[in-house]
């Protein structure tokens, strides 16, 4: 692709400089900690290869359509989620879909509130691999993450270093920051990766762990299937990013030589390689040290760090592993920064730099009271921010904001079918199925509603 394909038709409006660039930023997007800290332990916690199976059904059913709808709206308007609903619903409609829209758009404020957070801790991992790895593993695992989360002002300053550099690489431009450094971070992340996983292939003791991940074990599923079919939506929906509008953004960049459906495929193919991988790292290396794998969310900061006690060379393989997951993380974040700053942009006629400064203010200071581990009473008692945060994110706020983007497009008085399959089919490759009418309108709705409803449970 010309260095001017992905270039829109907006004037004065930047766009991606290729379609490489294009699907390493929405790739980025997607590709997080979903992927590298939940993907294995839900796997884990549903018995292994029968829950992926699941899993990657849902994928196509789940995030695909849903992707591809994201990326659509914002390539017919030129614009972030609230404007480009505004600019494409008919006239009586665009104040009702504008507020819709802006609520959606919040959902971003709310992620990095506490994922830039997350980030910090991850990036102080891979420093303290690196200069004394030894404080982070083998018994001392669970009092390093422990310690961490005491140290407010340790905290503080790694979130305040994930901020900066998210509005740093943005401030620099669409093409010489986001798309430049995103695609030296999702190469150099897909690097480590794969090292990683030669490395935990190699362990003796690991193909038991391959086992586990690839060979079906059915009874988790035949005992449980209400958990593991929820489980497995949930990671679908989750892993792609959707539901905020962030896809939006980056399909408001992109040019017309290639269908949104087969780019929303390539995306979600990378993602699922890099989740894929990452078992690949998790499940043989916690074999190989007969770490348990349903150890939840703290797999990664404290089973883990057990792993690299045990092994040749842990102090470097740890800092190498953190350092992947501060990639992850780090793309993310630079990609929800974009889209808080592109929307901006769009709404307010603001300058770039304005509009970097005003959301790295705004995220560091929303993002304090995870970092200083504040905690907030409930009538059901006393939860920590972070955890109500997550919580409202994930159950509610994705998959409501899904729901609209999918009514948006599939009914006429949004951007309607007639529109979206027109754009999501636009250039070459692959166009929306016929089927997809009856299902996105009809069925996939009914499923959102069943992962908010189920969220709760």
């Amino acid at each position: 692709m010309s260095s001017g394909a992905c270039e829109t038709g907006s004037a004065g409006r930047e766009g991606l400089k290729s379609r490489l660039g294009f699907l390493m930023v929405a790739a980025g997007c997607a590709v997080g900690l979903g992927n590298v800290w939940r993907f294995p332990f839900i796997v884990g916690r549903n018995g292994g290869a029968a829950f992926v199976l699941v899993y990657l059904v849902f994928l196509a059913l789940l995030g695909f359509p849903l992707l591809t709808a994201e990326l659509a709206v914002g390539r017919a308007a030129r614009k972030g989620i609230s404007g480009a609903m505004r600019a494409l619903a008919p006239e009586r409609t665009r104040k009702f879909w504008y507020v819709l829209g802006c609520i959606v758009f919040g959902g971003n404020l709310l992620l990095m509130a506490y994922y830039t957070s997350v980030g910090g801790w991850l990036m102080r991992y891979t420093a303290g691999f690196a200069t004394h790895g030894s404080a982070f593993t083998g018994a001392g695992a669970k009092a390093a993450f422990d310690g961490l989360l005491s140290d407010p002002a340790t905290c503080t300053a790694y979130m305040l270093l994930a901020v900066v550099v998210a509005a740093g690489v943005c401030l620099a431009g669409v093409q010489r920051g986001v798309e430049r450094v995103t695609k030296w971070m999702m190469l150099s992340l897909l690097a480590l990766l794969g090292v990683l996983a030669v490395k935990a292939l190699s362990l003796p003791g690991a193909m038991k762990g391959v086992e586990f991940y690839l060979a079906p074990n059915w009874t988790p599923l035949i005992e449980h299937p209400f958990r593991t079919c929820f489980d497995a939506m949930g990671q679908a929906f989750f892993t792609l990013s959707v539901g905020v509008g962030c896809m939006t953004i980056f399909g408001s960049y992109v040019g017309r030589e290639h269908s949104l459906v087969t780019e929303s495929l390539w995306i979600t193919v990378i993602d699922t390689c890099v989740a894929f991988l990452a078992g690949l790292v998790v499940f043989p290396a916690c074999a190989a040290f007969g770490v348990d794998v349903t150890a939840g969310p703290g797999l990664i900061f404290i089973a883990l760090p057990e792993v690299f006690a045990h092994m040749g060379g842990g102090r470097l393989w740890g800092a190498v592993f953190f350092l992947f997951l501060s990639l992850a993380a780090l793309t993310t974040i630079v990609a929800v920064f974009e889209c808080l700053i592109g929307g901006l942009m769009d709404e307010l006629r603001w300058k770039r730099g304005r509009a970097s400064l005003l959301v790295g203010a705004a995220v560091a200071v929303l993002s304090l009271p995870v970092s200083l581990g504040c905690d907030i009473r409930l009538p059901g008692g006393v939860m920590k921010v972070l955890d109500l945060e997550d919580f409202v994110f994930s159950q509610f706020w994705l998959p409501l904001g899904a729901l609209v983007t999918c009514v948006f497009c599939t009914w006429p008085f949004g951007f309607g079918w007639k529109g979206f399959r027109q754009e999501a089919g636009m250039g070459y490759g692959l166009k929306p199925p016929g089927v997809w009418k009856p299902y996105m309108r009809w069925l996939l709705p009914v499923i959102l509603l069943v992962i908010i409803v189920g969220g709760m449970r």
